[in-house]
């Protein structure tokens, strides 16, 4: 990522590179490096460290607990620990111009334009380590994941862009109520909530063993909902099936719950993987309307994975499969 900065978040941005810098004791001077500036997110390097500002709105209690949490002894080498703040007794996060904010180790991220080195294995065998960790010896209770939560706000983006597309609310009809945010979560083990490539990075940078980041919708849920993005992608044509076998074995291979140890897992993903199917498609079709173009060619493969969906039953039966024939394995 480049480091200029927006004047409207010159100020966030200076206040996170000095608390990184302070915590590295690298230089007043120096300049912070801006790793991320998004509406949910802004994150600066300072030396070693970089530091986080959360979602505008992020309950500081739940980020707190979230935090503790990654920084468990069960979850060391599974979720990247945070850093304690200087200056703040120990504390995790803080609020700094209205926003929260934590601090964090440097990592190596996954090289985007080496699609082919991406750790699909490693990813999958982390996520089977995460699932697995009993939640009564965590701090908390740790709060829900938000992972369907998150999918309820992509539609509503839709629908404030414009109409929505009528296949993807179909498609979002169509699911269960529990994955629409609606209704408690079958299974309540604990969850990263937003599993993705960009979760991943490498620690101690740049060669270190993978580890998971990101804990803004970490939480107890169901697990299948981490499996759901890579197998929404696969069944969109968008995943190698090679990677989506390496993922899901790995995953079965390290205990992971979400799926039995063999046997056609996609009656058991059905649900969360359309959910991840409509979230990313009502992403696309949201943020092309605000822009004023068409939808690109991975954009358009997820709406037509979305449109598959809305003529097929949401169901547990491996017949009712809205993949395409050549993904199905």
């Amino acid at each position: 990522m480049g480091e200029k900065v927006t004047s409207s978040g010159a100020a966030l941005t200076h206040a996170l590179g000095a608390v990184a810098a302070a915590a590295s004791r690298v230089p007043g001077q120096a300049r912070p490096a801006v790793l991320a500036e998004r509406p949910d997110a802004t994150v600066v390097r300072g030396g070693r460290l970089v530091a986080k500002a959360h979602a505008p709105g992020t309950d500081p209690g739940e980020l707190a607990l979230r935090l503790r949490v990654a920084a468990h002894p069960l979850l060391v080498g599974v979720l990247l620990s945070p850093a304690p703040l200087p200056d703040h007794g120990g504390a995790l996060s803080t609020v700094l111009l209205g926003r929260s904010v934590s601090l964090w180790p440097l990592g190596e991220p996954v090289d985007r334009d080496d699609p082919d080195s991406a750790p699909w294995a490693e990813a999958g065998a982390l996520l089977a380590r995460l699932h697995t960790v009993p939640p009564a010896r965590l701090p908390g209770p740790p709060p829900r994941m938000r992972g369907p939560v998150s999918a309820a706000r992509a539609v509503a983006r839709m629908l404030a862009a414009g109409p929505g597309d009528p296949a993807v609310l179909a498609a979002w009809h169509g699911l269960p109520p529990w994955a629409r945010g609606e209704a408690p979560q079958p299974r309540q083990m604990l969850c990263h909530g937003d599993l993705h490539m960009g979760q991943l990075v490498r620690h101690p940078a740049p060669d270190g063993p993978w580890c998971l980041i990101d804990v803004d919708d970490l939480g107890l849920g169901e697990p299948t909902w981490d499996l759901a993005r890579p197998a929404m992608w696969f069944a969109a044509g968008l995943l190698d099936p090679a990677d989506w076998g390496r993922f899901l074995g790995a995953y079965r291979a390290g205990g992971g719950p979400a799926v039995p140890a063999d046997g056609d897992p996609w009656p058991h993903l059905d649900a969360a993987a359309r959910a991840l199917a409509v979230q990313t498609a009502a992403t696309a079709v949201a943020k092309a309307a605000q822009e004023g173009r068409a939808l690109d060619g991975a954009e358009q493969s997820v709406l037509d994975t979305c449109r598959r969906i809305a003529e097929v039953k949401c169901s547990s039966t491996p017949g009712d499969d809205p993949r395409p024939a050549r993904t199905r394995r």
